[in-house]
């Protein structure tokens, strides 16, 4: 039986912003090999500068990312979908070994298999210091937080 990650396409909006929840919420664990089973065992990634194929290797990504940004708490935003593609705006903030808080901002952009199995991930990030009085985003969003009209700011 093939793998099958429900929201499945096409998306509509309800079913797009349950998929990008439902990431959202994966990546806070900080589990990579939790986080890996919503690809695609071949799924190819852009993130930044880094090209990362399949899930082994988003494993280890993820594992390296999360040891180097400490306390990491994510936000997503749907931008736009279509059919089997969606669109998000991110916002993360994590802090270094050193104990410098940053945010992170960015684009992703995603297409899914029919099973709904993330094939294609592009992600741009920006990186902007803040001190730990800026921070906004302690851990996984709460339920009170989520669905429509709870987008991020642009700062």
């Amino acid at each position: 039986m093939a793998e099958s990650r429900p929201p499945l396409p096409p998306f509509d909006e309800e079913a797009a912003i349950r998929k990008v929840q439902a990431a959202e919420d994966a990546w806070n664990t900080r589990d990579p090999h939790a986080v890996s089973l919503a690809y695609t065992p071949d799924s190819v990634w852009r993130n930044r500068g880094t090209f990362v194929t399949g899930r082994a290797e988003i494993v280890e990504f993820l594992t390296a990312k999360w040891e180097r940004e400490l306390d990491y708490a994510l936000r997503k935003s749907l931008w736009d979908f279509h059919n089997n593609r969606i669109a998000v705006r991110f916002q993360y903030e994590c802090r270094d070994a050193a104990g410098r808080w940053w945010r992170s901002y960015g684009n992703e952009l995603w297409e899914f298999d029919d099973n709904g199995l993330m094939r294609r991930r592009e992600a741009s990030i920006n990186d902007v210091g803040i001190e730990e009085s800026e921070r906004r985003y302690f851990g996984p969003r709460p339920e009170d937080q989520r669905g429509p009209g709870h987008d991020i700011p642009l700062r």
